[in-house]
């Protein structure tokens, strides 16, 4: 890919998702939408984005994106499972090629000493080919500081941030 560290992340995504003539879509639990907005800033998005599910609720999680309940129960809305099985489940439903999750804890109230407030898992799934074995899912988790606002701004850039990389790496 070419050198475009000076555009603005959204930018960076959209370019080597037509680059690659691939397809995003997201699943949003506490960045409320802000992810897909982002990406529908840039002109001609709809060129490889799909959509933004914003799922809050538990219900929202297990309706539209097949999330267990069993994860739900087990490790709750923000954990590792449960922000592997949003990003590929909304990857699978919209039938893209990219699938992104955020879940977390955006305060100001909500954490805990386990997940303080600021706490998100970042999930990337991508879909190879069919037979290539090479589909995959990778979560990462991160804290932020700041105000409510300000740590779901960062959210999202990171989100952004981490799709790129697998982006730009060739895959996961």
């Amino acid at each position: 890919m070419t050198d475009d560290s000076d555009l603005p992340i959204e930018e960076r995504v959209g370019a080597a998702l037509r680059e690659r003539d691939e397809t995003v879509a997201v699943a949003e639990s506490c960045t409320g939408g802000l992810i897909g907005s982002l990406l529908t800033d840039v002109p001609g998005s709809s060129d490889y984005f799909d959509r933004s599910l914003v799922t809050y609720s538990y219900d929202a999680k297990r309706t539209e994106l097949a999330v267990s309940r069993e994860a739900l129960d087990e490790e709750g809305a923000v954990s590792e499972p449960v922000a592997r099985q949003m990003a590929g489940g909304v990857r699978d439903r919209a039938d893209v090629t990219w699938g992104v999750s955020t879940t977390g804890i955006a305060g100001p109230t909500g954490g805990t000493t386990e997940k303080p407030v600021g706490t998100v898992f970042i999930g990337v799934a991508y879909a190879a080919p069919w037979g290539s074995g090479e589909s995959a899912t990778r979560v990462r988790r991160y804290e932020f500081d700041g105000s409510r606002t300000e740590i779901k701004r960062q959210i999202a850039q990171q989100a952004l941030t981490d799709l790129y990389d697998a982006l730009d790496s060739g895959g996961l």
